[in-house]
């Protein structure tokens, strides 16, 4: 039964920039050092200190401005936002909030309602906060300052969608971009890409916005997902039970599946922002925006649609393809290389390259194995030289190790055995000593090709190549 509600969300994104020191001092950014190792006096807030900008952290957020067709602020002020909070130790947060440097973006998306564009209010650049550390068996808290300055920059969508599917095919999307930009590694559990959700909804028809919910602490697409539709019918609920929706602040708990209120939600003037003394205003030049423009890479979209046109491959293994950038790029190298039709090697990619990274970990960047290599071993597949469980069964270490499979091949004798003349002799052998099966075949059992198929694999210890077998035995047996 369709709802007389429906749901409006709009997302927050805070993307942590790809750059080896801190976005005001030189502190290193490096995930996974011990509490505090990564701290000076300017990222620590001792009085005194003034910050210094990273251009790095202002050149990626003006290629993610471009990226995604904003317009670029040739002026950006910095911002103070002032809050309490034990990992914040200046009592602010360096930010933008009224002049940003890039606004009024887009992002298309596809889902099973169609297309369609989200708009993008806004990109800024900010400095992260530190983490609090809850030690429950010690009954203390500590704070490890090692992510304070680490730059970000934060995407604000507009309350442009109406369903979790929705969202979360913009934050992949999203993500789609930055890994290809090279400015973001796209880790949502490491929290180097993290998302916010404002939910609400309204009778259908309604234009007014209802009061909306902030949810954190979603770390996967699933849990997005399930917490922005769990949301969505807290919030039915609620309301068809005469309730009111209160704005605040939710926490998703993945093992309930359940949305909890952390806090009342803040609005902006609750934040005091007012200009940064410290840091002058951004002032960016035409010549300079226009080089970055000029070394933008190809973004998915277009080599979605490039692979589409191209190498004639479907919408959907397109959009698998070009997911991530790394991906892509070994895709293409093995398709040009292995030259013949480029969904063959597609199938191997979304199959076995995609499995293998997920259990292993090995991605083309770390993986030894080259798209020569795997192209090569596509073809000797493709070819019908050894079975696709064999070539299955080598790709591994094809893809770890580097390893030749031609050698891996020939090493371990899986060369299909293809010589007619040999196979034929099997063959007879097997007609001979199976008459009532050859009978119930040639009256009309095709069934039974499987069973002389399974016989001569058994003849031959499994290297009969079952093309050339089934070939056979319909020429035999007609």
């Amino acid at each position: 039964m369709m709802s007389r509600y429906e749901a409006v969300i709009g997302l927050e994104v805070h993307a942590q920039l790809k750059t080896e020191s801190k976005i005001f001092c030189a502190c290193s950014t490096a995930f996974g050092t011990a509490p505090n190792e990564n701290v000076c006096p300017v990222c620590s807030g001792m009085p005194g200190v003034l910050p210094v900008m990273n251009e790095k952290v202002l050149r990626y957020a003006a290629m993610m401005g471009l990226a995604v067709g904003c317009e670029i602020n040739r002026t950006s002020i910095f911002a103070r936002k002032n809050y309490f909070y034990p990992d914040l130790p200046k009592a602010y947060q360096i930010s933008q909030y009224e002049q940003p440097l890039c606004e009024h973006g887009f992002v298309d998306i596809t889902t099973s309602a169609g297309d369609k564009r989200v708009g993008i209010t806004r990109i800024h650049i900010e400095e992260d906060a530190g983490k609090s550390i809850h030690s429950p068996s010690e009954n203390k808290s500590y704070v490890d300052l090692n992510r304070t300055g680490v730059p970000l920059i934060e995407i604000v969508s507009e309350p442009d969608m109406r369903s979790a599917e929705e969202a979360v095919a913009y934050l992949k999307n999203l993500r789609a971009i930055l890994l290809y930009l090279g400015i973001n590694d796209g880790n949502l559990e490491e929290g180097s890409f993290r998302c916010d959700a404002n939910v609400s909804i309204r009778p259908v028809g309604q234009a007014e916005l209802g009061t909306r919910a902030e949810l954190k602490n979603m770390n996967s697409f699933r849990n997005i997902q399930k917490a922005i539709d769990y949301e969505i019918a807290r919030q039915i609920d609620l309301v068809e039970d005469g309730g009111t929706v209160v704005q605040q602040t939710r926490l998703y708990n993945p093992d309930k599946g359940v949305t909890a209120p952390m806090r009342e939600k803040e609005e902006a003037h609750d934040y005091r922002y007012f200009p940064d003394p410290d840091l002058v205003p951004v002032v960016v030049d035409d010549a300079w925006l226009e080089a970055i423009r000029a070394a933008l890479p190809e973004l998915p979209a277009a080599r979605r649609a490039r692979f589409m046109a191209d190498l004639g491959l479907s919408a959907t293994d397109a959009e698998v393809l070009t997911a991530e950038r790394a991906v892509a790029d070994f895709f293409e190298g093995a398709a040009k290389a292995f030259g013949g039709d480029a969904k063959k090697v597609a199938n191997w990619v979304m199959g076995d390259v995609l499995r293998v990274m997920n259990e292993t970990g090995l991605t083309p960047e770390t993986a030894k194995g080259t798209p020569e290599s795997f192209a090569a071993l596509v073809t000797l597949v493709d070819k019908g030289e050894i079975s696709a469980k064999s070539g299955k069964d080598i790709f591994l270490e094809v893809w770890r190790d580097g390893a030749d499979p031609a050698e891996l091949v020939k090493a371990r004798g899986l060369a299909q055995q293809s010589d007619t003349g040999a196979l034929e002799a099997v063959v007879d052998e097997i007609i001979a000593a199976n008459p009532a099966e050859v009978e119930r075949f040639r009256g009309g059992d095709g069934k039974l090709m499987n069973f002389f198929l399974g016989q001569v694999m058994r003849k031959t210890r499994g290297q009969a190549n079952p093309a050339v077998v089934q070939q056979i035995v319909k020429q035999k047996l007609g």
